[in-house]
């Protein structure tokens, strides 16, 4: 495949995805609204870095990765910081900004949610971003460094990179997936610290898969490294950004984390928030990047 047809398939895929997160975001633009579009400032972002890749892959060459993904990041927190201003409706007597309506969401299910709209009592705070913003960044600078990688292996007809690209795809777009199955669900969950065992498993799954993500794609882009490099640090990263939703989370939750089940395994160690559960999710998230990245390269080394 060329350069050209893989910039015209990603660019058309990508446009096909972002039907829904734009079309929300016009909703939102034009009337008042009862859903937000929490998913649009992603699509403006990756939509507009996309279309310029061939032009600044033309103009810098091998810092076209580090200057779209620059661009990227400005364009996300540009329109998320506009879209969060915008006043929303959750019914007819309840009016509150995108910013206090998205916290809600990321707390409890929007089948149980009216009955907080009113009380509002989850009160708003800021920082429980933590983990939105790290959510939709990695999806950015991943979305966009999987059709770079693509582009250029077409347009070099290297192809040291494919298999380090396909793990990247394919963790971006399950943990897509898991990011819109979060959004219509929150998994679930009711408002209540106790989740259930299909929230928990869930949440679990998206935690880990949000690591190993983060893990494969710093992987890819150091995968002629030698081990430490190439599989050690991008393991490492991986559960650093687990850590990173943990956070996001306590934050949310005031100092408190979902209790994922009963018992020692799914209680705080004393003082410390995390369980003995939420310890072993962090450092799997690490064992699997690891694993997948040493998988790749021995397949690639057997060559």
């Amino acid at each position: 495949m060329t350069a050209k047809k893989v910039y015209i398939f990603s660019f058309g895929t990508i446009l096909l995805a972002s039907i829904y997160p734009i079309y929300m975001g016009a909703i939102m633009l034009l009337a008042y609204m009862k859903n937000g579009g929490i998913y649009t400032p992603i699509s403006i972002a990756v939509i507009i870095c996309i279309a310029l890749l061939p032009l600044v892959y033309k103009l810098c060459k091998k810092f076209t990765l580090p200057v779209l993904s620059a661009l990227g990041v400005i364009l996300f927190l540009c329109a998320e910081i506009g879209f969060e201003q915008i006043a929303v409706f959750t019914d007819v007597s309840t009016k509150m900004k995108i910013e206090t309506w998205q916290l809600l969401s990321c707390v409890m299910t929007p089948q149980v949610e009216s009955a907080v709209w009113d009380s509002l009592s989850i009160r708003y705070n800021p920082t429980f971003k933590i983990h939105f913003y790290a959510i939709a960044l990695l999806i950015v600078l991943a979305v966009i460094g999987v059709v770079y990688g693509y582009y250029k292996m077409a347009y070099t007809q290297n192809v040291i990179r494919k298999k380090p690209l396909a793990a990247q795809l394919a963790s971006v777009l399950v943990f897509i997936g898991l990011c819109l199955l979060a959004c219509f669900t929150a998994f679930f969950r009711t408002g209540d610290i106790n989740i259930s065992p299909v929230s928990a498993f869930l949440m679990t799954v998206f935690f880990i898969v949000f690591g190993i993500t983060a893990g494969v794609y710093s992987g890819t882009w150091l995968y002629e490294k030698r081990k430490f490099y190439s599989i050690i640090i991008p393991s490492v990263i991986a559960m650093l950004i687990t850590v990173v939703m943990y956070i996001g989370e306590m934050v949310m939750m005031k100092q408190s984390l979902f209790r994922r089940g009963n018992g020692f395994l799914f209680s705080p160690l004393g003082n410390f928030p995390l369980s003995v559960f939420d310890i072993m999710t962090i450092i799997l998230s690490g064992i699997v990047t690891y694993f997948t990245l040493t998988g790749i390269k021995h397949k690639a080394e057997k060559r």
